[in-house]
């Protein structure tokens, strides 16, 4: 008698819809267990990098030792940036028999770019050039910050697959389609092959959810409870629907996970959602029923809540909401840049705690 194995619940989300499923981290054992539960595609940042150097330090104390010692004239900083894409490297050949089946519409590696780089769109278009010519299957990470939209056209008229991160809103969101569309034309009517890029634009539904409740502690505004865990679904469906709405080839790809609506709502859409390894494990626990929602409507007395209370979720949900100059200024924008660049400078000081020991 054949025994019939049972999907997870990951595994039904990518065998039965549209929506597909990537790994919130580059831990090669994370990401191991992600692949056998249907994920096509991986995903990295300074915070993430830190936290895998931290379980995963027995493994690479030696390896950053000898790639420091290989580059004696590097700085920390250069040593850092190594590790990083050697990481990403690893990560993105365990993706690749993934990239070779999907003929390259899956199984890519998303690799950030310098979170101190904000504001400058040419160190930005250096970078991401450089992280691009890694390996066949890499994605670029870029600020959907006023410097990193205009790194994104040149990335992609250059053929750079990118994925837009910081990034929170409906009016990030556009802005970074209409940029990718600018960046596809330029290529196109180069005579350059737009037809196996993949382009992607985050919305950090639990980033924006965290900014708007404290956003609404701040005004002393006392909101239902729930209500603010709407918030990044509500944007991300808005954002999707306009992008089929005005054929944007880009795809919506929702990151940043708090609760479980983070996914189980959002089933259904041919969009990417990209997971951490513990709510990933989580979910496949779980006895929620896995089922197409995403074209179930945002409940309209949260959305009519929110809009009233807390003017940061107007300016994130309205597609005229905020124009590209403000978006660095946005609250989560500003803050989850902060957290990026601390967790680099974190990471850049685990390195040189290894190659520079205290002497105490």
């Amino acid at each position: 008698m054949t025994e019939t194995k049972t999907r997870s619940p990951l595994q039904e989300t990518v065998a039965t819809t549209p929506t597909d499923i990537w790994n919130d981290s580059c831990s090669l054992e994370e990401l191991a267990y992600a692949i056998e539960h249907g994920a096509v595609g991986a995903t990295s940042n300074p915070t993430i990098v830190g936290e895998v150097l931290a379980k995963e330090m027995d493994a690479w104390r030696g390896r950053i030792v000898e790639l420091a010692e290989a580059n004696p004239t590097a700085t920390e900083d250069e040593v850092t940036w190594l590790l990083v894409e050697e990481m990403a490297v690893n990560a993105a050949k365990l993706l690749l028999p993934v990239f070779e089946r999907e003929q390259g519409r899956k199984g890519r590696l998303s690799i950030q770019t310098n979170p101190k780089l904000y504001r400058d769109p040419a160190r930005l278009v250096e970078q991401a050039v450089r992280f691009a010519g890694l390996g066949p299957n890499m994605q670029v990470k870029i600020p959907a910050t006023s410097a990193g939209i205009a790194a994104i056209e040149e990335v992609t008229a250059r053929g750079v697959s990118i994925n837009a991160t910081v990034s929170f809103t409906v009016p990030q969101a556009l802005a970074v389609a209409e940029a990718v569309e600018r960046g596809l034309a330029r290529r196109a009517a180069a005579g350059d092959d737009v037809d196996s890029m993949t382009p992607v634009c985050t919305i950090m539904v639990g980033r924006l959810d965290d900014w708007l409740e404290t956003s609404a502690a701040k005004a002393g505004v006392l909101l239902t409870p729930g209500v603010v865990n709407w918030a990044g679904i509500a944007c991300v469906k808005r954002a999707y629907a306009l992008y089929r709405e005005r054929g944007y080839r880009t795809r919506v790809l929702a990151a940043a996970y708090r609760n479980h609506r983070h996914w189980s709502e959002l089933i259904g859409g041919d969009i990417v959602l990209t997971i951490p390894s513990k709510w990933q494990r989580l979910f496949n626990a779980s006895q929620i029923e896995v089922r197409p929602r995403f074209d179930d409507p945002v409940p309209a007395e949260a959305i009519e809540e929110l809009e009233r209370l807390v003017p940061d979720f107007r300016r994130a949900y309205e597609p005229d909401g905020l124009s590209v100059p403000e978006f660095d200024g946005f609250g989560a924008t500003a803050r989850t840049l902060r957290q990026f660049i601390a967790s680099y400078q974190d990471l850049v000081a685990t390195v040189r705690d290894i190659t520079l020991p205290s002497p105490d």
